[in-house]
């Protein structure tokens, strides 16, 4: 099926919209009215491009992964050096925090709602947290055999709760109404490990 342009900027808007919809609420917290609403077009439209809500969110899922990895894989290129790897990961998310759009991953708080979310969306949202996983274990244990990391336990074990860590920090800054909570709690852990 051939789209045409205006198609294709209509489906981005929709998807744009659903993230922050998602970051202001949850999955549930929204619907194609809400969407609807914000850019102006009927719910027939969102239903045309995306049939179901699981479709969209799945769709939108699939998307934020894959332009994370993009973004792991570009950074990849430019920084060989796993501190500075590490303070960009989470200097990226500390710029975040202020953006309404964007304070939040929307996989973590999608995880948050796993038990009720359809198989489809918890799929993606896995998949995405196995693929950070497992760069953060890699930039870990690269940092620890050059010695410019000091890791306490497995880099796998490490890179879990180095996630859990910002994904915590990020709900932190939420709950007190304060960006700079991100920086702090992050930054203590990247300081344990010599980041």
């Amino acid at each position: 099926m051939v789209t045409s342009s205006n198609s294709s900027n209509t489906a981005e808007k929709i998807l744009q919209c659903a993230q922050t919809l998602i970051v202001a609420g949850s999955y549930n917290g929204f619907s194609y009215a809400d969407i609807a609403k914000v850019i102006g077009i009927r719910n027939a439209s969102i239903h045309h491009h995306f049939p179901s809500k699981a479709i969209l969110v799945q769709t939108l899922v699939k998307q934020y992964r894959e332009a994370s990895q993009a973004g792991i894989a570009e950074m990849e290129r430019k920084v060989a050096d796993p501190v500075v790897q590490l303070r960009a990961y989470c200097g990226y998310w500390e710029a975040c925090i202020g953006d309404p759009a964007s304070s939040f991953c929307v996989c973590a708080l999608l995880a948050a709602e796993m038990p009720m979310l359809p198989e489809e969306i918890a799929l993606e949202v896995r998949a995405h947290f196995r693929a950070l996983s497992a760069w953060l274990a890699s930039v870990l244990e690269r940092g620890g055999k050059q010695g410019s990391l000091r890791l306490e336990q497995a880099p796998q074990v490490e890179a879990e709760t180095l996630m859990a860590t910002v994904h915590g920090a990020m709900l932190a800054a939420r709950a007190y109404g304060d960006t700079k909570m991100f920086s702090a709690i992050v930054g203590a852990v990247l300081a344990r490990m010599g980041a």
